[in-house]
């Protein structure tokens, strides 16, 4: 089968590679050569709004997904009236809409911080009367690893924090007294089958994701079917076809839902080689209509995300059980480069791999 692929950075390079051992061509519509999947994919250049570019991408592919939620939804519409789209348009604008998607959460019973919309200066001064300090101001749309949202500690900032943003509207979350983030990853078929992945543990800095460990270790029976609950009863609510993440707190052994993303996502890196069927093959059999593999643990996993920095290849690779994956990018300040994972039957097999990879990963931003 062809499939097309809106997006050509490092999640559309991993989505290829998981889709040509089982045989489909991949058509990425990307705006420059330059992208991670270009060395990978047939490539379609232009922007999302290029009706041309539309047309070149239509005319070569069978099915079409995406690799970033911050596709215009009018495109995915204008896509899905002659080619099936996977996931569909409403996960992407429910996923691509900060307040749909706190909505959401909560008509499912899935516990979030307080919020509310904002619009306007007036209405974040409401919003915290009604919200609380601290909280985030966050865009509603098009914030990633940190970028679109500013803390506020004290009514001083608003103003600030207002025009930090650039006045579109925005929501405010209050903060949460979160003891670890966690995070579940959950793939469904165009039949209905939901699988999911196990709880994972992340540490993030900066608002970037560093580390993943996969099982979150100390997760209690209730803690983890309820994660699996929620994530389930998302994908079905949504009729999401393919991967979803979802992001979560734990708060005393309470989660909150934070966001979801409908697509692969950096906290399932792990499972290329931890799990039994990676988050990659599992969205690409999805999409095509093929049955789900098994999500299940090979044994217990590390991920650790390359921030602006590539190490050296061959000191990475003299550590035994890890795995390197660079995504043809430039080294520059904050940006994703690439990842490395361990893989071994408990924590103490990894743990001195661990340290030795941590020793030679140095980040720029």
């Amino acid at each position: 089968m062809r499939i097309g692929i809106l997006g050509g950075g490092q999640l559309g390079r991993m989505l290829a590679l998981a889709a040509h051992p089982m045989g489909h061509e991949v058509i990425t519509w990307s705006r420059a050569m330059s992208e991670p999947a270009a060395a990978v994919s047939k490539m379609v250049l232009g922007e999302f709004d290029n009706e041309t570019a539309l047309a070149a991408f239509i005319a070569q592919v069978d099915v079409v997904t995406y690799e970033f939620e911050n596709v215009p939804a009018e495109t995915v519409e204008s896509i899905a009236q002659v080619r099936p789209v996977r996931p569909g348009v409403k996960s992407l604008r429910i996923a691509g809409d900060r307040v749909s998607e706190k909505q959401l959460f909560r008509e499912l019973g899935i516990g979030t911080a307080p919020f509310a919309a904002v619009n306007n200066a007036d209405e974040l001064r409401r919003a915290v009367d009604e919200v609380g300090l601290p909280a985030v101001l966050k865009t509603r749309r098009f914030g990633y690893d940190g970028k679109g949202q500013a803390v506020l500690r004290d009514a001083s900032e608003l103003d600030g924090a207002w025009t930090s943003l650039g006045g579109v509207p925005c929501i405010l979350e209050g903060f949460m007294p979160f003891s670890r983030e966690l995070s579940i990853l959950g793939v469904r078929s165009v039949s209905g089958e939901v699988r999911t992945y196990p709880l994972v543990e992340n540490v993030h800095q900066g608002g970037i994701l560093r580390v993943t460990h996969a099982p979150a270790l100390a997760v209690p029976k209730s803690m983890e079917n309820a994660a699996h609950e929620a994530i389930s009863a998302t994908l079905q609510e949504l009729e999401h076809v393919g991967v979803l993440a979802m992001e979560l707190f734990d708060v005393g052994g309470v989660l909150f839902a934070n966001e979801i993303a409908p697509r692969v996502h950096n906290t399932g890196h792990f499972s290329i080689e931890g799990a039994k069927t990676s988050q990659f093959e599992n969205h690409i059999r999805a999409v095509v209509g093929a049955p789900l593999g098994d999500t299940s643990l090979r044994g217990v996993s590390w991920m650790r995300n390359l921030i602006g920095r590539i190490p050296d290849e061959r000191e990475v690779l003299k550590v035994p059980g890890a795995h390197l994956h660079l995504y043809g990018k430039s080294e520059r300040r904050a940006r994703k480069v690439g990842h490395i994972t361990l893989s071994g039957e408990g924590p103490k097999s990894i743990a001195i791999g661990i340290e030795a990879i941590s020793r030679l990963v140095i980040d720029d931003g």
